[in-house]
């Protein structure tokens, strides 16, 4: 028998660049309010935002500058909005000191990094990801945050959606680090590949008896967030401070709040981990990469296979905190690895920290704007 109604259905497929794709998935995230300063290559998101989110209701701001922009988003998820705001760069650096305000109260963030070549202005218009140890360790007290790294268009929509989702689960800024290439290239995508995207609702504290706003029983638990409208009081601080939010200098309970803010990210390492490892029987050589490299890599991985060689290939998508049970799973037999990025080697420094003395590390690096090439692969692997 014959299903017509299968017959007749129709792929319909979106032509979009990685900017919209973010946009929409921020929106089917839930979000109401974003707020950005024009920026390349962020300046796109921003557009789109202002576009489309006051059709379902929500509010996008143009900020005085950067500061400002990310200013008004912890305010506003403090009033029980769920944010993102987007920058490259130099606006991370411009960003830091709220980030960290951002850590220490435990607002749920989603902060796009649009990645372009540095330092300072840098080019403006040149595709680079040289923001990645920059978002780990910007801000002061180096407490960890979130960060995923999306190849392509579809996955700058499932992974905007995953950050809603890690922002509002942790309490925490995540990063989604793209990069020029991606966000300003349309591609062709399936229109199901970026749409339905679902996050649960904020939990919020609801019960008679009073409320303490950074309340937490085990040291890594998530302390609930008061209900907007509600009765509750809630301080809000940059300071040390105590489940209350009054300013703290006692060690016991500055040492256990701060214990906190790391063991909430730590403890959860595997749930946040998010790779794909395309690993092949009796390969001695493993290819690593992130964003937009991997998708070299992915071609160079095919070509040395069509020619015999044995090869496996790491993509890391959630590169804070590090996968590290992944990564030493995937090293497992493997006598060398390529790790490659549009930097001078940022996160080969923590795949050289996993690997053992017996494996040799070596990177591909360019800062010259020119992507990575799946030649350069074969040429670094030996695999021609």
């Amino acid at each position: 028998m014959v299903d017509h109604n299968q017959e007749n259905q129709v792929d319909v497929r979106d032509f979009i660049n990685g900017a919209e794709a973010i946009a929409r998935a921020a929106i089917d995230s839930g979000c109401d309010f974003f707020s950005g300063y024009p920026i390349t290559p962020a300046t796109p998101i921003l557009l789109h935002m202002i576009s489309e989110l006051p059709k379902v209701g929500g509010i996008a701001i143009q900020a005085e500058d950067e500061i400002s922009a990310i200013g008004f988003c912890i305010g506003a998820a403090l009033a029980g909005s769920r944010v993102m705001t987007a920058t490259s760069g130099p606006g991370i650096s411009l960003y830091s000191e709220n980030i960290g305000l951002a850590i220490m109260g435990e607002v749920p963030l989603v902060i796009i990094d649009c990645q372009r070549m540095g330092p300072a202005t840098g080019g403006a218009t040149t595709v680079a990801q040289g923001d990645v140890q920059f978002v780990r360790w910007g801000t002061s007290g180096g407490y960890p945050i979130v960060a995923l790294s999306p190849a392509d268009v579809r996955d700058c929509y499932r992974l905007t959606c995953h950050a809603f989702a890690l922002a509002e689960q942790y309490r925490v800024p995540v990063f989604v680090l793209t990069d020029k290439d991606t966000v300003l290239t349309k591609a062709t995508v399936s229109h199901t590949l970026i749409t339905g995207c679902n996050v649960d609702e904020r939990k919020t504290y609801h019960q008679k008896d009073e409320f303490v706003p950074y309340r937490f029983e085990n040291i890594e638990d998530i302390p609930v967030m008061s209900p907007i409208g509600g009765d509750h009081i809630v301080r809000f601080t940059t300071s040390s401070h105590d489940d209350r939010g009054y300013l703290s200098k006692d060690p016991n309970v500055v040492g256990r709040m701060n214990a906190h803010l790391a063991a909430k990210i730590d403890s959860n390492v595997e749930k946040i981990a998010l790779i794909d490892a395309d690993i092949q029987d009796g390969a001695d050589t493993l290819f690593v990469s992130y964003g937009i490299t991997s998708r070299s890599m992915k071609e160079a991985v095919r070509i040395a296979r069509s020619h015999g060689h044995r090869v496996s290939a790491l993509t890391v998508y959630s590169l804070w905190p590090v996968p590290e049970r992944q990564i030493r799973n995937a090293m497992k037999g493997i006598k060398k690895i390529v790790v490659a990025e549009l930097n001078l080697g940022q996160y080969r420094l923590e795949i050289e920290r996993l690997a053992s003395d017996k494996i040799v590390v070596l990177g591909i690096n360019r800062v010259d704007g020119e992507l990575i090439k799946p030649d350069e692969f074969l040429d670094r692997g030996d695999l021609h």
